[in-house]
């Protein structure tokens, strides 16, 4: 029987079925949880792939059911100290709150570093303050919402919380399959049985501490979700098209703060659609010039997907040679003012060209212990493990390869790359 007290049964194209246990039931039933029904998992992507409108309430829900799996799984297989299980049941209930903060279109707002409060994971915790979810967690009693923002956060010493944060956590397996799913893409497969029957608890050898680890019979599907995550940011989440929308997008909201037209703090709660709404109405009302481009020219052409056009795409191939300043890869004053006088050559508007050199220093991440074959605990960190592919400077590779450099313009133009490189780029020695 379904209901507020007795959990619910949720039908999922990806899981199945997702058993919501009470206090599950109770959170997702929250104004705050509902929310998320209405912001995109991969923002603009449906812009490219029509069927990614999948929502971060689908994918929330996916990770809470992985989560009590794994820690079903885990109990099962037993031989760990009762330490090692501290706060066991609060971890469930992170994985299903862990996206409760995000901004509308999910993480593109985030790349605007100072214009916008913090990131997704900071900003649940003025979700958490409000007392309908206060009022959910309270049968895990005094503190509870405090404890689960320190395991969202990866604050949290408890040995489970790398099923919510850290190199193996749940909310990567959920997503990369998701994501392929609703996008058509065969690129995000990953052997999450495997996985998950590969998980254990084990001590640190340095510490002793317990943390959440993986056999080494298998590191194979950790290798493929290495892979898969390589492949999904490479051909969808870093696909020309979906940033350009996510340029356009971005260059929208910051354009609207800036201008005044938008507090910063009012990014924090509306949904996808709310946002455009509100600054489409503001933009409207107001006669500055910073509006007048919002309201006629950047507003419809995100609504109508006239999305701004490649002028200059260049690959970890074309960079060989140069390192492109850190300042490219972010958002500053000096990269706009680069930007707007790229604009000026080009006979285009302020704002109307965009370099885009999408970063994300953590994406192959590798930080987890592993149980050798022997009995033996190791450390799988920057340095590899010997006798196992050395994941670490795979993954490097593949992050240099999946980053490619492109500038944007509202208009086509072309743009000679020699000249973009001599303002962005300085050349270094080849070891």
């Amino acid at each position: 029987m379904d209901g507020p007290t007795h959990g619910k049964l949720i039908r999922d194209p990806l899981w199945n079925t997702i058993h919501l246990d009470s206090t599950a039931a109770r959170i997702v039933d929250t104004a705050e949880f509902q929310r998320l029904r209405y912001i995109r998992q991969l923002g603009l992507a449906h812009l490219v792939y029509p069927g990614a409108t999948h929502t971060r309430f689908d994918h929330a829900l996916g990770v809470y059911h992985l989560t009590v799996t794994a820690l079903r799984t885990l109990r099962e297989r037993g031989a760990s100290p009762p330490e090692a299980w501290e706060g066991e049941e609060l971890v469930p209930y992170a994985a299903l709150l862990h996206d409760i903060g995000h901004y509308a279109f999910s993480h593109a707002l985030e790349e605007l570093e100072g214009d916008v409060p913090a990131d997704h994971e900071e900003l649940s915790r003025r979700f958490f303050a409000s007392p309908a979810l206060r009022d959910a967690l309270a049968p895990l009693g005094l503190g509870a919402s405090e404890r689960i923002y320190e395991i969202i956060r990866g604050e949290s010493r408890i040995a489970l919380r790398g099923l919510v944060s850290g190199s193996l956590d749940l909310d990567k397996m959920e997503y990369l399959r998701r994501d392929a799913r609703f996008c058509g893409v065969p690129y995000g497969e990953v052997d999450v049985d495997r996985l998950l029957q590969g998980l254990v608890l084990l001590p640190d050898p340095e510490t002793g501490a317990w943390e959440v680890g993986v056999h080494e019979k298998a590191v194979s599907a950790l290798e493929s979700l290495l892979f898969a995550k390589y492949q999904m940011f490479r051909n969808v989440y870093w696909h020309h098209g979906v940033r350009a929308a996510t340029a356009l997008y971005k260059r929208i909201v910051e354009e609207a703060v800036r201008g005044g037209l938008l507090d910063p703090e009012e990014l924090v709660g509306p949904t996808d659609e709310e946002l455009l709404y509100e600054i489409s109405r503001r933009a409207l009302e107001d006669d500055s010039e910073v509006a007048e481009r919002l309201s006629g020219r950047w507003m419809p052409a995100l609504r109508h997907r006239r999305l701004p056009k490649r002028a200059v795409e260049l690959t970890a191939a074309d960079l060989r040679g140069r390192r492109i300043e850190d300042w490219a890869g972010g958002e500053s004053p000096w990269k706009r003012a680069i930007e707007d006088e790229l604009a000026r050559d080009l006979a285009l508007e302020p704002g109307e060209v965009i370099i885009d050199f999408p970063s994300k220093r953590a994406m192959f991440q590798l930080d987890v212990l592993v149980e050798r074959k022997d009995g033996s605990v190791q450390r799988l960190g920057s340095e590899g493990l010997p006798g196992l592919v050395d994941l670490p400077r795979v993954a490097r590779e593949l992050y240099t390869t999946a980053r490619v450099l492109r500038v944007f313009t509202l208009e086509r133009r072309k743009l000679d790359p020699e000249r973009l490189l001599e303002r962005i780029s300085r050349p270094v020695e080849e070891s």
